[in-house]
């Protein structure tokens, strides 16, 4: 006996039913992914791992945010990785029934040193002692002599910085180091993902 559209319109309101009360009984877990600067990190991917087995992986917004909800009731690992930086894991986290477990704004990622080129540096006045606040501006020196600039840093209580730019093989860069009206600059020539060291000195005393 053939079936009414009324028996297909009951069908599909049962399969709707059933559908929404299945996804009201999950729950969701939310947080923000930062690194060591307390800067957000976009595009990392967030995965919940349940037994081992990944159930389901989401990317974080260009704030740090991610919300990965559907998540059946349970304890799950949270894997996060990001390029540049190394995974991090949270695990023995209960997910309840039609609630969002908060992860916190503050998840860390440490900075991956495998992947990046990290100069680290001190300033000097010329009897030797340290340099506080400094400006250290960094650019990056091409064959042909033309430059790219980047971010500036200053140097700490200690007359240190550190600058950090990703791996890109063979490169050398110029650090120049600006203190009231005295200035001071170093080349570096890196080769791939390091830590590299250098010294540059103001050619005066500390006043």
């Amino acid at each position: 006996m053939p079936k009414t559209k009324g028996s297909f319109f009951t069908l599909a309101i049962l399969l709707l039913t059933a559908f929404t009360a299945h996804a009201q009984g999950t729950g969701a877990a939310k947080g923000k992914v930062r690194n060591t600067r307390n800067e957000p990190i976009s595009g990392v991917s967030v995965t919940a791992r349940q037994d081992s087995k990944d159930i389901r992986t989401v990317t974080s917004n260009g704030k740090g945010e991610f919300t990965i909800d559907g998540l059946e009731p349970g304890v799950y690992s949270f894997v996060f990785d990001a390029a540049g930086y190394g995974s991090a894991l949270r695990s023995n986290i209960e997910v309840r029934r039609n609630k969002t477990i908060d992860l916190g704004d503050r998840l860390i990622l440490l900075v991956d040193k495998g992947t990046l080129v990290i100069i680290q540096g001190s300033v000097f006045f010329k009897d030797g002692t340290s340099v506080t606040g400094a400006k250290v501006e960094a650019e990056k020196v091409d064959a042909d002599g033309t430059t790219q600039s980047f971010p500036a840093v200053w140097t700490n209580i200690y007359g240190e910085f550190t600058f950090r730019r990703p791996a890109i093989g063979a490169a050398k860069y110029r650090l120049t180091a600006r203190y009231k009206d005295k200035t001071a600059s170093k080349d570096i020539e890196v080769d791939s993902a390091a830590v590299y060291r250098l010294a540059i000195t103001l050619d005066t005393t500390r006043k």
